[in-house]
């Protein structure tokens, strides 16, 4: 008998990205935006739905300088900066990831957006 279970790991950063510039410009009643928003919840339940008996992590990166800062000073100097309708999405999402029961780690000094 085998009970190992599998996982599931989704690089929730990488989702955010994707999903902001897939899905048009959609915006709440209020008039904030909420595509990348609808975008990621949408790939996570599509996730749940196809591995139903894993467990399912979803991981961010940690705002501010990672280890790859401090091993290479110029690393994302070249990088636009997030845009304001992007940064504004990212705690709606990882309040609904959690919401949903998902383990969300952030571990600062990695990844970095």
């Amino acid at each position: 008998m085998n009970n190992t279970q599998s996982l599931v790991l989704i690089d929730g950063s990488s989702y955010l990205f994707r999903a902001f510039h897939a899905l048009p410009n959609l915006m709440s009643t209020k008039g904030a935006p909420t595509g990348a928003i609808r975008g990621v919840i949408s790939m996570i339940k599509k996730l749940i739905k196809e591995y139903d008996d894993s467990q399912i992590i979803v991981v961010f990166d940690a705002k501010g300088k990672t280890f790859r800062n401090d091993l290479y000073a110029e690393y994302k100097a070249n990088r636009a900066k997030m845009p304001d309708e992007l940064r504004l999405q990212i705690e709606p999402i990882q309040d609904i990831i959690r919401l949903m029961g998902l383990p969300l780690v952030i571990v600062r000094g990695c990844g970095g957006r």
